[in-house]
C-alpha cells in the first residue's frame, strides 16, 4: 500500500491527460497517470488513491471494441471525476444512455452551471461561463441517482453528479486553459477527495534519495548525462544516493549545439562525479545516412546511445543500472496505453528491444519540467544550470528536417548560435524554449547580382510553463530582423529565414 496522498488518473487515450496531471500537481497533490485496464483494482490496492479521474478519449462507449468501465469502480467509496469520454463511460457503466450528439461541439462553448454543486463551489451560478468542448457523443440520459448540474445549448447534460456516492462528471475539459473556471473545478475536486495539499518537492528529493540507496545499495550505475536539466538533476540525485558507485557518461553524438560538448565537460568537471566523455559523432552520422523519417531517426539515435553506454559499462566493470533523465512528458508523448504516440523520445519509445543492463533507473520519470527545475534547486544546483534551455536527446537530428549530414549540422549549429546570441543581447527573458531548425525546403534567392538556391532556416520560440502546451513567443521585430540578416549573411547555404508562430497543440515544440 502507498502511504503517499495521491489522485489516480485513469487514461482512456485522451489528448489532454497530461494536462489533468499538471493541474492536480499545481494543487500540491501527487498524482499518476495509468492506462485503464480491467485490473484497475490492482492499482487501487497498490496506490490507495484519495480520488480517481477518468480522462477523455477518442472512442465511443457503445462501440463493440471500446474500453468500458467496470461499474465496480464507482462503488468503492472513492470520489470519481469523469471528463469527456470518462463522463460518458461513467454514465454508460451505471445504466445511463450515451449516443451521437445531434451537433458536435469543438472549441470554446458557453455553459450554464445549474446547481450549487461541490464541484462548482465559488463559481457564480448566475453567469454563463466558457468551457472547452471536444466531443461527438454525449450523455442522453443520466443514471439513476444522478442530477444534471450544467448544460450548453447543444449539450443539455454538460455535467452530472451523484453526491451520495461522490461521483462527478463533466462533458467539457476543465484541464485546458480555455475553460475559464477549469482550475477552480479541479481544485474543488481535490477538496472533495479530502486531500491535504502537502506534496512538496523537498519531500520528493529526500524520499527519492532514500529509495535509490535502498534499491541500488553497493552496486554500480551508469548515468546517461547530456548536460541538460533533466539528466543533470538525475545525476546529482544518484550521486547523493550511491556516491562513487555512479559513473556519468556524456556522449557527444555530433548533433549538439555549437561548442556545447566543451561547455558540458567544463561544467561537470567541477562536480564530484566520475565523468567520461565519449566522441561518437562519426558513428551516429553514419547510422543516420539516408534516413528522413522522424520516428526512425529517433529510434536509431536512441538505440545507438544504448550501444555506447553498454560499451562503456563493460570498460567500467560490472554495471547493473543505467540511469536516465526521463521525465513525464517524455513518457506520455511516447505513448501511454491507448494514447497516441506523438513522438518517440529516444530514452523511452526510442529504446531498442534489448538493453544490456539489469535495469533502467529513471528517478524523474513522474515529474514535469518545472518540477525537475524545482528538484534541481532543492539539490543545490546552480541557477544557470537549472534554468538552462531544454535540448532534446536526439539533438539537432530532430531539428534538421530530412536526412542528417555533417554539412547540415554545421548550418543549423551556426544559425542557432546567432539566434541565441541575439536573444541574449536583447535581454529577452522568460522564453520557455527557442532554437533554429533547418527545413528541407530550398528556394531561389538573390545575393549580390547572383541567383542562389539555398535552404530556409526556421526560428522557433515558445512560452510555456510545463512544456505540455505552448504559445509562440512574440519576439520583437527588430530582433528577428537582426537575426535574419546575420544568418543569411554569415551562414553559408541559407538564403531565407522563417519564424514559426504555431502553438502547441496543434504543433509540437520541436519540429520532429
Amino acid at each position: 500500500m502507498s502511504t503517499k496522498e495521491m489522485i489516480l488518473i485513469l487514461d482512456f487515450g485522451g489528448q489532454y491527460n497530461q494536462l489533468i496531471a499538471r493541474r492536480i500537481r499545481e494543487n500540491n497533490v501527487y498524482c499518476e497517470v495509468h492506462n485503464y485496464t480491467d485490473n484497475f483494482m490492482d492499482l487501487i490496492n497498490k496506490l490507495s488513491p484519495r480520488g480517481i479521474i477518468l480522462t477523455g478519449g477518442p472512442q465511443s462507449v457503445y462501440a463493440d471494441d471500446s474500453t468500458k468501465c467496470d461499474s465496480a469502480l464507482f462503488n468503492l467509496g472513492i470520489p470519481v471525476l469523469g471528463i469527456c469520454y470518462g463522463a460518458q463511460a461513467m454514465a454508460y457503466a451505471l445504466g445511463g444512455k450515451v449516443d451521437t450528439a445531434a451537433v458536435s461541439e469543438y472549441g470554446k462553448t458557453d455553459v450554464n452551471f445549474l446547481v450549487d454543486s461541490k464541484l462548482f463551489a465559488n463559481i457564480d451560478l448566475n453567469e454563463s461561463s466558457v468551457v472547452w468542448m471536444s466531443h461527438t457523443d454525449r450523455i442522453i440520459n443520466v443514471p439513476n441517482g444522478f442530477d444534471i448540474t450544467a448544460s450548453t445549448v447543444n449539450c443539455p447534460i454538460a455535467a452530472m453528479e451523484n453526491t451520495n456516492k461522490n461521483l462527478y462528471a463533466v462533458q467539457f475539459h476543465p484541464e485546458v486553459v480555455h475553460t475559464v473556471e477549469g482550475y477552480k473545478i479541479l481544485s474543488n475536486f481535490v477538496d472533495i477527495c479530502s486531500c491535504n495539499r502537502n506534496w512538496q518537492m523537498s519531500s520528493f528529493v529526500k524520499d527519492t534519495i532514500n529509495h535509490l540507496k535502498t534499491k541500488i545499495g553497493d552496486k554500480k550505475a551508469l548515468c546517461a548525462l547530456s548536460g541538460g536539466v533533466d539528466s543533470s538533476v538525475a545525476a546529482v540525485l544518484m550521486s547523493k544516493a550511491i556516491g562513487k558507485n555512479l559513473t556519468c557518461v556524456f556522449v557527444d553524438h555530433g548533433l549538439l549545439r555549437k561548442n556545447e560538448a566543451d561547455e558540458v565537460e567544463a561544467v561537470f568537471k567541477n562536480y564530484d562525479l566520475k565523468f567520461i566523455r565519449v566522441d561518437a559523432s562519426e558513428r551516429f552520422l553514419n547510422k543516420l545516412k539516408g534516413v528522413v523519417e522522424p520516428e526512425r531517426k529517433r529510434k536509431i539515435i536512441g538505440e545507438e546511445f544504448i550501444r555506447v553506454f553498454e560499451e562503456q559499462s563493460k570498460l567500467i566493470g560490472t554495471v547493473d543500472y543505467l540511469v536516465q533523465g526521463t521525465i513525464y512528458p517524455d513518457v506520455i508523448e511516447s505513448g501511454l496505453g491507448k494514447s497516441a504516440v506523438i513522438k518517440s523520445h529516444h530514452n523511452v519509445g526510442g529504446l531498442p528491444d534489448f538493453v544490456d543492463f539489469k535495469e533502467i533507473v529513471e528517478p524523474l520519470r513522474l515529474l514535469f519540467k518545472d518540477e525537475v527545475r524545482q528538484a534541481g534547486r532543492e539539490l543545490g544546483l546552480p541557477e544557470n544550470l537549472v534554468s538552462r534551455q531544454p535540448f532534446p536527446g536526439p539533438g539537432l537530428g530532430i531539428r534538421i528536417i530530412g536526412e542528417v549530414t555533417a554539412d547540415k549540422v554545421k548550418i543549423v549549429q551556426d544559425a542557432d548560435y546567432i539566434y541565441r546570441e541575439e536573444i541574449a543581447k536583447a535581454n529577452i527573458k522568460n522564453i520557455g524554449q527557442y532554437f533554429a531548425a533547418l527545413t528541407n525546403m530550398r528556394s531561389v534567392g538573390v545575393m549580390g547580382d547572383g541567383r542562389t538556391y539555398d535552404y530556409a532556416i526556421a526560428l522557433r520560440a515558445v512560452m510555456t510553463s510545463d512544456f505540455m502546451t505552448a504559445t509562440a513567443a512574440e519576439i520583437p521585430w527588430e530582433v528577428l530582423n537582426t537575426v535574419s540578416n546575420r544568418i543569411v549573411n554569415e551562414v553559408k547555404g541559407v538564403n531565407r529565414v522563417l519564424y514559426d508562430c504555431t502553438s502547441k497543440p496543434p504543433a509540437t515544440i520541436e519540429f520532429e
